[in-house]
Parts: structure tokens; sequence; C-alpha cells
């Protein structure tokens, strides 16, 4: 990004893109601690107070940056109702479990450390049973049980050699310490990072354990499998950041078929439950098509096609006019074309449409930006603050917001306020740039 090109109001196309991604997007020590699955010692990087207060706070902000969740209550109580029957199951049934259907096109699930759980309405339309979404649960909920987000930071943080501190004198001879990120620190991106073979294996066992204990036929793990093997044939992108995330092989597929027909050979004439998905499902299900649509429009956004994406999105709206996915990413194809003043349209439907969801009142603060309007901008990033609190993006947004207004001061304290939350990355470098040019750190 320029930097004159932001002070003095003025972005490319390339410098807004940028922002808008921001304005979409979403400290500990090792130590050991009891496996709950296998009651060994093992080296974590989260207690379990941690776990739970990082997942309660990066958890609502990704939650976001998939469209938030669901408008259809019936399929959110569904959703959570059938958590609820595994997860009671599991090694840990006291932690603060919660599932939501989100509003994201893309096939994909995830849990944080804490048990905060989502699927998005793109896998559920794969699904073709209960059985199959207590199998997707039950997942989670095993990475959950072994805590491998925990495990994960433990040995990231070793790999990085401990603490990593930073100080720097800025204006006024103060030390403020650090700037630099504390290895190990965790956003909602590193609690997602993708597990190994190792962790989805013993997920995949754990999972098809508890959902057995509740009730489930063990084929529905099969044909998870299954479904997830053939889309990554015939629509490989469709599944990309599932994929990313949970790796999947055709060993995984195997060795649940090994699994069902040997260790749970009892259990698979259990009527598989059908009826009941495709009834709390409904409602979903005659959004297919649009969400297609927005599927093949994302497609485009993400090749920098926006002119292409807006006519599937327009076909969505068109199916859809009040879903609240489509009318903000409608206006996030007009904003990659900087139509700022058709994009405020959009996401003023979205808003009206859901008022409690951030990611719109993001975009607009972004839009505003875009027509240099900081003044306003501020109000929307301010509105979002209130919202979902404690997203560092904000805090990074708004420092641009005070740079438009040529305000070094206030610009300067929300940039490193963010250098010290997020600590590395495009915006870090960007933030700590910032305050060395205008003598806030020594060069």
């Amino acid at each position: 990004m320029d930097h004159d090109r932001i002070y003095k109001g003025r972005m490319s196309r390339r410098d807004f893109i940028w922002l808008m991604g921001v304005a979409s997007a979403g400290a500990v020590l090792p130590g050991c601690a009891t496996d709950p699955v296998t009651g060994k010692k093992t080296l974590v990087g989260l207690s379990e107070e941690q776990e739970v207060s990082l997942d309660k706070q990066q958890s609502p902000h990704q939650f976001s940056s998939d469209y938030g969740a669901s408008q259809d209550d019936r399929l959110n109580r569904y959703v959570q109702d059938v958590g609820a029957g595994i997860w009671s199951r599991s090694h840990r049934p006291s932690m603060p479990y919660s599932a939501r259907a989100l509003n994201a096109n893309y096939v994909n699930a995830y849990t944080f450390p804490g048990g905060s759980m989502a699927a998005t309405r793109g896998i559920l339309l794969e699904l073709q049973n209960e059985d199959e979404l207590a199998a997707l649960m039950g997942h989670e909920i095993g990475h959950v049980n072994a805590r491998h987000a925990a495990e994960r930071a433990g040995k990231s943080i070793l790999a990085q050699g401990g603490l990593v501190l930073a100080s720097v004198a800025v204006a006024g001879k103060q030390q403020y310490q650090p700037i630099v990120q504390l290895a190990g620190q965790l956003g909602a991106s590193a609690m997602l990072a993708k597990y190994s073979r190792d962790n989805e294996r013993e997920a995949d066992a754990l999972g098809m354990d508890y959902m057995v204990k509740s009730g489930y036929n063990p084929d529905g793990m099969v044909s998870l499998m299954g479904m997830l093997q053939n889309k990554s044939k015939s629509k490989p992108g469709l599944l990309e950041t599932m994929f990313a995330s949970h790796p999947m092989s055709d060993e995984r597929y195997q060795t649940a078929v090994q699994r069902a027909g040997k260790q749970y050979a009892g259990e698979r004439g259990r009527t598989l439950r059908r009826e009941r998905y495709l009834d709390n499902t409904a409602a979903l299900r005659q959004l297919r098509p649009a969400v297609t649509a927005m599927q093949q429009g994302e497609s485009l956004l993400a090749k920098d096609q926006p002119a292409q994406a807006e006519t599937h999105f327009g076909q969505a709206l068109g199916l859809a006019p009040g879903d609240y996915a489509a009318n903000v990413l409608m206006a996030k194809a007009k904003l990659a074309q900087k139509k700022e003043r058709e994009a405020e349209t959009y996401l003023s439907q979205a808003r009206a449409i859901y008022p409690s969801e951030g990611q719109a009142l993001q975009l607009s603060g972004v839009a505003k930006l875009a027509l240099g309007q900081a003044d306003a901008a501020l109000q929307f990033f301010g509105a979002y603050d209130q919202r979902l609190p404690g997203n560092p993006n904000t805090t990074f947004l708004k420092g641009v917001a005070y740079e438009h207004m040529q305000d070094r001061k206030r610009a300067a304290e929300h940039y490193y306020r963010y250098a010290q939350q997020a600590g590395s990355g495009r915006e870090a470098q960007y933030a700590v740039s910032r305050l060395k040019e205008w003598g806030y750190v020594k060069k």
C-alpha cells in the first residue's frame, strides 16, 4: 500500500480490496496437562481456562466473517440439540459447548478449543441424514476433547523458542513492551489452522465413538467421509477451506469403513434418521439454488473477477432477496469494482435484514473510507465495536480512518494498539512502518 495515498485519502483499487479483506476476516505459555482422552501427561499451550477464554474472545469474530449464525431458528436449535446429545457423552462433558449453523456457503465445519462449533449451510446442504450430522459434530467434539488446539499451541511456542519480546522507543522516550507479538498469541486463524493427520485420525475415532454412544448408526461417519471424498474429486474448490484445516485421505475413509464393520458392527442396524434431518433443514434446502449461485460467485470473486461474480450474486438475490449473505456478497463485488454508492445500497439492506450481525457494519465503514468520508467510517467501525468488541482489525481500520483525516496522533495510537494485538502480518507491518515514519518509534 502506498502510504502517501492513504494519508491524502486517495486509495487505489488494490489498496481498497486489501482493506475490504481486513473487514471481512477474523499470550500463552506451554505447560503439561493430563490428556482427558488418554489420561497421559501431554505438552499443551493452553490451560482449560485459557481455552475457554480465547474461544469466547475469538469465535464471535470468526462466526461473523462467515456471515453470522443462520436466522433460521429451527435449524440452529436442531444443530445445537444434535451436538448436545453427543458432547454430553464425551470425555469433557462440562465444557461450555455450543453449536450453530452459519450463513457461509462454502463446505466446512470447525470448532474452537472451548467448544464453540459451527457447520456452514454449505456442508449442511450436502448431508443426507442426522447420523451424518452427528458424525460431523462428533468429529469436531473429538478435537475439543483431545485438546488438539492447545497441544498445537504448545508445540508452536517450543518451535519459536519461547516468548519473543521487542522493546521499542516511542516519542517522549517512554518504553512500551511489546510491539511485536508474543509467540503463541492465538487469533482465530491460528486456532483453526490445519490439524495433523494424527489429530484427524483421533478425532474420527472419538467422533464415531461419541455418536454411537448417542444412539446413531456408525455408517453416518462412513457416508460423511464418502461424501467428502466424492466432492474432493468432483468439486475440489468447494472443499478447499475444509481440507486446508481438516486434511482428508482415502485412508481415513477406509478406516471408518473398517471401524464401523468391526468395532461397531452391532450398531449398524440402527435406522438412519433421514426424515428428522429433512424436516429440520427444509427451509435451508429451499435456498439451495441461491446458495449454489453464491458459491459460483464467490469462486469468481476469489479469482478477482468481480464483474462476473456480480452476475451470480444477482441470481442469488433474485431467488432470495432477503438473504443477508447474498446482499453482503453483492456489496463486496460492487466494492471490488469501486462502485461504492451501489455497494452502500446492498449493505444498507444487509444491516436491515440482520441488525445484530457485524460484517455489514465493517464493510460499510470501508465503503465510507473509499468515498472519503472518514467521520462516517468511524461511526460504522464504532458500531461494529459495540456489537463485537475485541476485534483488532477494527482497531487497524480506525487507524486508517484517522490517517485519512490527517490526525496522526490518533492514527498512531490505533496503529500501536493494533501492532500490540496482532504482532505480525501485512497490516502490522504497515502500522509499525507508519509509527516509524511519523517518529513515534525509532527506526
